[in-house]
């Protein structure tokens, strides 16, 4: 089925998820309140990416494009706008579904409870787009760890990543004093840019049954220079509410990259990689035996195939081929709420409890 497709924000996420789209045949409209952004991405961006510029796609400013109707709505915009703007689009034309992309918001979970409470009254599918977990690494792994690798021990992630990459794909940015990424409190920095780390450790976690995270224990390397406020490195100790006890680390200063995750059983283990080697993804499989000797799993992947995944899935989604989905409101909630307990237990030097009953406010933190 052919789908309408309109995306807010005209950045590097944007065009991704705008080539994405006209991958499948979708009608994409890319929208932003800059035209100067318009013009980046039809005279740059997307030709440089793609090799040249789809006359398909429709560029719009955001308010001429706000009441257009369509059946999947992606938000790119920086972070600190997610909610409003999410709300914005609720009232001016329902979608079938709505993606937001990652993180949610900033640590204050300002909106996150209204937002909540509205997608549950409305038949439409709110999502956040931690992409990493519908990915063919992702499933593979859940496949072998169905097949068993004994009472599991605990879970890492890593999300280490120097962010040059990121300014690498937005050359018109000077560094992180330029937009939301040198300000934790907007989304930026460690903790929140890279979250993908935060997620999948709770995506594993609820694949090998041992609930939510229950208490968060975190340091974080925060400074400030030419006027930004964002942590560098962010350490998290975890526990879930059916008592399994993992780490997170998340950073921007890290060279080459690290992404990873690992589940430690009794009698073996599995790793899940991204970028394992230059296009390629990978999962491995071994057991508790020093000699034995174990090949990864090589699953070819560029960076535009995560948006196609993505996109993939959705319409899975709208299709109803799908029940539950990793990219949920609901998991992109969890995360945020460990992001805003992780910064609580920092300036507090304490483990900071989450009370899940209370809801997705910072008082349910303890």
């Amino acid at each position: 089925m052919e789908y309408k497709v309109k995306i807010f924000g005209a950045g590097s996420i944007g065009n991704h998820l705008a080539h994405a789209a006209r991958s499948k045949g979708w009608n994409v409209t890319l929208a932003d309140v800059d035209p100067a952004a318009l013009k980046r991405t039809r005279e740059s961006i997307f030709p440089s990416r793609y090799g040249k510029w789809d006359e398909e796609i429709i560029l719009k400013d955001s308010a001429a494009a706000m009441n257009d109707r369509a059946d999947i709505v992606f938000i790119g915009t920086p972070p600190d706008s997610h909610i409003n703007l999410a709300h914005e689009i609720l009232d001016a034309s329902q979608p079938k579904v709505l993606m937001i992309e990652k993180p949610l918001c900033g640590p204050d979970l300002n909106g996150c409870e209204a937002l909540w409470h509205r997608a549950l009254r409305m038949n439409v599918f709110i999502g956040v787009g931690y992409n990493h977990s519908v990915g063919r690494n992702t499933i593979l792994a859940e496949q072998a760890l169905a097949n068993g690798i004994g009472r599991i021990s605990t879970i890492s992630a890593r999300t280490r990543e120097h962010w040059g990459g990121i300014f690498s794909a937005h050359p018109w940015l000077s560094g992180p004093e330029a937009s939301y990424l040198g300000f934790y409190r907007r989304g930026g920095g460690a903790a929140g840019e890279h979250s993908h780390a935060i997620h999948i450790w709770q995506h594993f976690a609820h694949i090998v049954s041992a609930g939510k995270v229950a208490d968060v224990s975190a340091t974080l390397d925060i400074g400030s220079e030419r006027g930004t406020e964002y942590d560098r490195l962010c350490l998290l100790a975890l526990r879930t509410t059916e008592g399994l006890v993992g780490d997170v680390i998340q950073d921007v200063v890290t060279m080459p990259p690290e992404k990873m995750l690992r589940v430690q059983g009794s009698e073996g283990y599995l790793q899940w990689h991204v970028n394992y080697q230059p296009n390629f993804d990978a999962v491995v499989v071994g057991k508790n035996s020093v000699a034995a000797t174990v090949e990864p799993v090589l699953i070819p992947k560029t960076r535009a195939d995560d948006f196609r995944m993505e996109v993939d899935h959705l319409e899975s989604v709208l299709e109803d081929r799908i029940q539950s989905s990793p990219m949920s409101l609901e998991r992109g909630l969890d995360t945020m709420m460990v992001i805003a307990a992780a910064f609580k237990s920092h300036y507090l030097g304490r483990r900071v409890s989450i009370n899940w009953k209370s809801g997705y406010r910072v008082d349910s933190l303890n």
